[in-house]
C-alpha cells in the first residue's frame, strides 16, 4: 500500500513539474496566438459595418466570396479575380525573391565559411549591419537609388548607356529588389552556419580524385548545405507574403501585394471581415506549405 501511495506522489510531483515547467510557455502562446486567431477567425465570419467594424452575431460567408466574386446591385454573384491575382503575385514576388536570395546568398555564405576563422565574425557583422537601420529609412534609400533622376539612371545617363530614365520605380522589378536587399541576411546566415560544420578537406579530396567543381558542388557543398537552405528558403518566404512597407513605398500603390491588401481592408475600406479573411487564407495556406514539408522530411528521414 505504502508503494502505491509512493508511487501516486511522485506522479503528482512529475504533473506538478511538468505543468510550471510548461505552463508559462502555454499559457503565453494561449494568449498572444490561439485568442488572437480565434478573434480573427470569429471576425472574419461576421457581416460588414459599413461605419467600421462588424455587426456582431450577425454570421455571414461573404468575406469568403470576396476571393473569387463580387455582389451586383441587384444582389447576384460574378466573377472578380482582381483579389486572387493579389494573392498571387504576393506569391510569385515571394518566390522571385527567395529564388534571388538563394543564387546570391550560397555563393556569399560558401565565402564566408572558407575564410580563416579570425574574420568569420567580421564577415557575420556585416552581413547584420543592414538590422542595425530601421526597415522604413532601407527603403527610402533604395527610393533615392531608383527613382528616374535617381543615383542609378544618372550614372547611366551619364555614361551614355540609356538616353532617358529606365522606370525603376514603383514596379514589380522594385519590389523584388527591396524585398532581396530585406531578407537577404536571413538566407545567408543559416547556409553560412550549415557550411562553417563543413570539413574543407572533403573538398580536397574530391579535387585530388580529380572531381570537377560542378561535381564537388553537388555532392558535397549543396548536401552540407541543404539544412541551411531550406531553412533560408523559410525564412525568406514566409515573411515576404505578409510584407507591408516595401509593397507600399517601393510599389507606389501600383504593386499591391497581400499585406497591403490586408492593411486596406482595416483601414480605408472598413471591410473588417474581409481583411481577416484574408489573414486567416494566407496564415491557412502557410501552415498547409509547412506541414507538407514537414510530412515530407519525415518521409525522407524514414526512408534513410
Amino acid at each position: 500500500m505504502d508503494a502505491k501511495v509512493r508511487d501516486a506522489a511522485r506522479r503528482r510531483a512529475a504533473w506538478r513539474d511538468r505543468t510550471l515547467l510548461v505552463g508559462p510557455a502555454a499559457g503565453a502562446i494561449f494568449i498572444l496566438m490561439v485568442v488572437p486567431l480565434t478573434l480573427m477567425a470569429w471576425i472574419s465570419i461576421q457581416t460588414r459595418d459599413f461605419a467600421g467594424g462588424v455587426v456582431w452575431n450577425d454570421y455571414s460567408g461573404e468575406a469568403y466570396l470576396r476571393f473569387l466574386f463580387e455582389r451586383n446591385l441587384d444582389d447576384s454573384l460574378s466573377w472578380n479575380f482582381n483579389y486572387l491575382l493579389i494573392i498571387l503575385r504576393s506569391f510569385w514576388l515571394s518566390f522571385i525573391t527567395t529564388t534571388t536570395s538563394l543564387l546570391v546568398g550560397f555563393p556569399m555564405a560558401l565565402y564566408m565559411a572558407t575564410r580563416p576563422a579570425r574574420w568569420r565574425a567580421a564577415l557575420v557583422f556585416l552581413v547584420t549591419v543592414p538590422f542595425w537601420t530601421n526597415l522604413l529609412v532601407r527603403n527610402y534609400a533604395w527610393i533615392l537609388l531608383l527613382r528616374d533622376h535617381g543615383s542609378i539612371n544618372s550614372v547611366l545617363l551619364w555614361l551614355g548607356v540609356i538616353d532617358q530614365p529606365l522606370p525603376l520605380l514603383h514596379n514589380n522589378f522594385a519590389v523584388s529588389v527591396g524585398l532581396t536587399y530585406s531578407f537577404l541576411p536571413f538566407m545567408v546566415l543559416p547556409i553560412y552556419t550549415s557550411l562553417e560544420k563543413l570539413d574543407l578537406r572533403l573538398v580536397e579530396a574530391a579535387f585530388d580524385l580529380y572531381a570537377t567543381r560542378l561535381k564537388v558542388l553537388r555532392h558535397i557543398l549543396l548536401p552540407a548545405a541543404l539544412p541551411g537552405i531550406i531553412a533560408g528558403c523559410i525564412l525568406v518566404f514566409v515573411p515576404c507574403l505578409g510584407s507591408y512597407v516595401t509593397p507600399e513605398l517601393l510599389g507606389g500603390g501600383k504593386t499591391m501585394m497581400i499585406g497591403n491588401l490586408i492593411g486596406l481592408q482595416f483601414g480605408a475600406a472598413r471591410n473588417w471581415p474581409f481583411g481577416a479573411a484574408l489573414g486567416f487564407a494566407l496564415l491557412a495556406l502557410v501552415l498547409i506549405a509547412m506541414t507538407i514539408y514537414a510530412l515530407r522530411t519525415q518521409q525522407n528521414g524514414n526512408s534513410r
